[in-house]
């Protein structure tokens, strides 16, 4: 049976959109490799969530395999489709920007959002995570680069936000830590200083907000070109995709 053949035969319909037929045999040999090299270079605190958006469930199976158990999504329902295709011990992180309206959809077994920006969209996990009878891990996005593209808090709103207090009454949703984005540019001088911003301002909150939960303790910060240096200040999740698995193949069979 030719290649081709071979891969209409496994790949289904339903996940076909998530690769180019050609580079399929290339990415899997590789997959375990990186997982491997990444992870013996971390530190103890520094957890890798490997960014799988757009890639295929054969993909995710390899790096499973390869012992990788934190994957990270950007849209609600492929990261359903995933977390119905593969293993249940499986980390299911939530690294988009989230809109109320989904939350239903991965409330009953997302392990951690990353990026939650508003009071709103916090109270409305906390309604959904009730319905599913369980406290969702969530980290508050805070706006650090230099780019107007990014989502986040700005230091103040999430100071504001905190002060307020109503979080405080949410009893289905627990803020563990922060979240950011660097600008994409090629100043890493820049981008150290936007990664010690979010670093400072983690402290900031433990010591004024947090200093009472033990749950408040992640940085997630850094992706597959910086992530050394957001390590260097504080990051304990980094967020690793082309790295790992490749370019993505934004492709519809």
């Amino acid at each position: 049976m030719k290649n081709e053949e071979f891969l209409k035969a496994i790949i289904t319909p339903k996940h076909s959109f998530f690769i180019h037929h050609s580079s399929f045999f290339i990415t899997m040999s590789h997959i375990q490799e990186q997982i491997s090299q990444i992870k013996s270079a971390l530190p103890a605190q520094v957890r890798l969530v490997a960014v799988s958006k757009f890639h295929p469930i054969e993909a995710l199976q390899d790096a499973y395999e390869g012992g990788q158990r934190i994957f990270g999504e950007s849209k609600v329902q492929e990261m359903t489709q995933k977390y119905e295709a593969l293993p249940k011990d499986i980390e299911w992180h939530f690294i988009g920007h989230l809109q109320t309206n989904k939350i239903k959809y991965m409330a009953p077994y997302v392990a951690l959002i990353h990026g939650v920006d508003s009071y709103k969209l916090l109270s409305e996990i906390d309604k959904q995570a009730a319905k599913a009878g369980r406290i969702i891990p969530c980290l508050l996005q805070i706006h650090i680069a230099q780019e107007e593209t990014k989502f986040g808090f700005s230091t103040d709103e999430c100071r504001a936000m905190l002060d307020e207090g109503l979080w405080r009454t949410l009893t289905h949703v627990q803020i563990a830590g922060v979240m950011g984005m660097a600008t994409n540019t090629d100043d890493l001088t820049q981008v150290e200083a936007e990664f010690a911003t979010l670093s400072d301002f983690f402290r900031e909150l433990k010591e004024t907000h947090f200093g009472d939960c033990p749950h408040f303790k992640e940085i997630s910060m850094g992706m597959s070109d910086d992530y050394p240096l957001a390590i260097a200040h504080g990051s304990t999740l980094i967020r690793v995709g082309s790295k790992i698995f490749g370019e993505r193949n934004y492709f519809n069979a």
